[in-house]
């Protein structure tokens, strides 16, 4: 990745997009002396005693081994920091097994040890702990340096054939990622890369699914049915409706409301539980295909972090697992705590919805038609400001949690918080969608004996056209908002705190060292920190959790994704090359826990497609009617749609004159009867022999559809092996000439 005869990574910072000044060779040579750089305040504004801390800080880095170089400009000092190859040595010392015979001839020189590795081992000493029990984190955050971190060195092929918007189309170069980010970045890379990949033939069948609907645009028996009911008259939608709508006025919504709730939505269901299960298990044969090339088969995650501490600390303590059922019990109380506020949440959303609407209907009464739709709207939109506000509260109350519990080392501090995080994260994106397409408008009442909220205020029902349409605009906003909007500050959040980082330098002299300026540069860029890679993944997780989990109601979420993914591809190239300073590189041979929240998401999505299939569609009914109730129950008439009828049979009678107060409704001198959608008997308003009909055969139909989902998805994971053949004996033939390399060099026994 470092060419010397290439320039460094700067380029055009006078007047272009992103701050890139070109350097010369000699430029390059100075900056990659140094692995990170720290920054503290002028000298004259320093404290003395702060001053003490600093030397002191860097003298035991003095005798751990590790070089520094102190550069002053009129506003900052700079602190290179480099380490002594005796540390690397003794990393590879510590990581390597003998595993073969010894070389007789000595190599001419020594292997160099990789950048991102040089980086890694700096990093985590200079996050130790010292001597006085403080670490660099804590220096920070006491102002005794300004901040820290690793340099930027040669990212020019990155920023060519990567950072680039004209790009977007080419094939990622994961390795040229790997050996300057470090395995974890690429691998999500990698992972984000296939993922995107995979999402080509899903939005082409959820496009299918979608456009197919048009066929029954116009030809729908049951669209054909409502825009013909004229003379079918709707009940009043709670005590602050004053009038009847006619069934015909919801002609529009209804046909819009096929376009996704057909009969391919069934069929798009388990081709997408069969899709998430296809696509986990070819992930894990690609990511066996690049750790294999990458050597890292056998490394272990345990031996890398037990060989830092010991290079920090000759003296280190092998620290145990711990577990204490005490912490698990309040760690799973307070878990279930955030659980219940995020579910209470999404009932404060019910509260706005329910207040929302009567206000409408008070103050807009001309719009009476358009009120369930303003108020879904207006719903998703303050859903999306809860998530935005929530989320930094989830992240804060994840973290306590995972210090209470004490983790062992770092990375298991980071699958901890990864569960909970995740966890708390699910519920407040998709409290409001459950509530949507389980409980909306389920349990109201009826006509004459409706629930009031507070004794006052009715609660909101589905749309006239059904909850799916409700479901569907409630999904489209939130995901929408989520692909743009996020999208959009995630660029220019970055973008523009650069620029400002920028100008404040540039207002004082620039240096004519090189040197300084390659560290002044590199000081202007974002910071990040322990979250920046996990922040993206945490995104990705959200949106591959809309694209799977109700994607029934939503066939186009995948075509979303997809063009969603094309672009943060390059935004987070142009991110961690062009505006952030430098990820510090980890090592790793997977993407860790996240695996398990693919795996979780993909059994969840079967669970709730099923259950939006057989509570929240029409499906079930118009099976029902069609096989049981309808024309065709004695078998099929060329002549005669299977449909014809369904409409009428849907609605439950209601009499006028059983409303507690008639007079108030507008129109009701001339009606006798109204309908509302329900299956109750006219007579006592009771529920119908119908109902129970129905919900025996959803509940018959949700077991039968999660287990051939389920059954379907454990048949491909057999299917499709984790692990290629190919790699599988690779790994068996490096074993093997090991141990006839071991054999030979074992000196022969003579007979006595």
């Amino acid at each position: 990745m470092q060419d010397e005869e290439s320039l460094q990574i700067w380029e055009g910072s006078e007047g272009d997009s992103f701050p890139m000044m070109e350097m010369n060779a000699r430029e390059t040579e100075a900056s990659e002396q140094w692995d990170y750089v720290l920054v503290a305040g002028p000298c004259t504004q320093r404290d003395p005693r702060q001053a003490r801390r600093q030397q002191q800080f860097l003298e035991e880095l003095e005798g751990k081994g590790f070089q520094y170089k102190v550069i002053e400009d009129q506003e900052k000092v700079f602190f290179g920091i480099r380490a002594d190859s005796r540390v690397f040595a003794l990393y590879r010392t510590l990581l390597t097994e003998p595993e073969g015979p010894v070389p007789r001839v000595e190599p001419a020189r020594p292997v160099p040890i990789l950048a991102t590795t040089r980086i890694r081992i700096v990093n985590f000493v200079l996050n130790s702990k010292m001597a006085n029990g403080d670490t660099l984190e804590d220096l920070v955050r006491e102002g005794v340096f300004e901040t820290r971190f690793a340099l930027h060195k040669g990212p020019e092929a990155l920023v060519k054939t990567w950072a680039q918007w004209r790009s977007m189309v080419h094939k990622q170069p994961i390795d040229a990622i790997r050996d300057y980010f470090g395995e974890k970045v690429a691998l999500y890379f990698a992972w984000l890369g296939w993922y995107t990949y995979m999402l080509v033939p899903a939005a082409a069948v959820g496009l299918i699914v979608f456009l197919s609907g048009f066929a029954l645009f116009e030809a729908s028996q049951i669209s054909k049915e409502i825009c013909e009911a004229h003379h079918i008259l709707l009940c009043p939608r709670g005590d602050n409706s004053r009038r009847y709508q006619r069934l015909s006025d919801t002609c529009t919504f209804a046909k819009l409301t096929h376009l996704f709730d057909n009969e391919g939505t069934v069929l798009f269901a388990i081709f997408m539980a069969l899709w998430a299960t296809v696509f986990l298990e070819i992930w894990k044969r690609q990511r066996a295909r690049v750790v294999l090339h990458w050597d890292l088969y056998g490394w272990d995650e345990d031996q890398e972090e037990m060989a830092l501490e010991l290079i920090n600390c000759p003296n280190y303590q092998l620290r145990p697992h711990q577990h204490s059922y005490l912490r698990s019990t309040v760690i799973l109380i307070l878990s279930l705590f955030m659980v219940c506020l995020m579910i209470g949440m999404a009932h404060v959303l019910v509260v706005y919805r329910v207040l929302a609407a009567a206000l409408l209907n008070s103050a807009l009464p001309f719009l009476e038609k358009q009120v369930t739709t303003a108020v879904v709207v207006t719903g998703a939109l303050v859903h999306y400001v809860t998530i935005v506000v929530m989320t930094k509260i989830n992240k804060c109350v994840a973290l306590k949690l995972c210090d209470f519990e004490k983790p062992r080392t770092f990375s298991e501090r980071e699958r901890k918080f990864t569960i909970k995080f995740f966890t708390l994260q699910f519920f407040t994106h998709f409290s409001s969608l459950i509530y949507i397409a389980f409980i909306l408008g389920r349990i109201n009442g009826h006509p004459g004996n409706l629930v009031l909220l507070a004794g006052q205020w009715k609660l909101e029902e589905c749309h006239l056209s059904g909850c799916m349409m409700d479901l569907f605009l409630q999904m489209a906003i939130i995901m929408g908002l989520k692909q743009t909007l996020s999208n959009c500050m995630e660029y220019l959040g970055p973008w523009l705190a650069h620029k400002c980082r920028l100008m404040r330098v540039k207002r004082g002299c620039r240096s004519r060292d090189p040197e300084l300026r390659d560290w002044e540069h590199n000081y202007c860029l974002n910071p990040v920190n322990t979250f920046s890679l996990f922040d993206e993944f945490m995104e990705m997780m959200i949106q591959y959790g809309f694209t799977t989990v109700f994607v029934a109601a939503f066939p186009l979420a995948p075509l979303l994704a997809l063009f969603s993914n094309l672009v943060e591809i390059r935004l987070d190239a142009i991110k961690m090359v062009r505006l952030r300073q430098r990820l510090v590189p980890r090592k790793a041979k997977d993407i860790g826990t996240w695996l398990q929240v693919l795996e979780t998401i993909g059994v969840l999505a079967v669970i709730a497609n099923g259950m939006v299939i057989a509570f929240t569609s029409e499906f079930i009914p118009r099976v029902v009617y069609k096989y049981h109730y309808g024309p065709c129950r004695q078998g099929a008439h060329p002549a005669v749609d299977c449909l014809t009828g369904y409409v009428n049979h849907s609605l439950s009678v209601f009499y006028t004159k059983d409303f507690q107060d008639p007079v108030r409704i507008e129109g009701s001198e001339n009606v006798t009867e109204c309908r509302y959608r329900d299956y109750r008997s006219a007579q006592d308003y009771h529920l119908s022999g119908q109902f129970w009909v129905l919900l025996a055969v959803r509940l018959a139909f949700l077991i039968l559809f999660e287990h051939i989902a389920l059954c379907i998805k454990l048949i491909a994971a057999w299917f499709v092996p984790d692990v290629p053949q190919a790699v599988k004996n690779k790994v068996l033939e490096e074993k093997y000439q090991r141990l006839r390399e071991k054999l030979c060099s074992r000196p022969k026994s003579t007979d006595v």
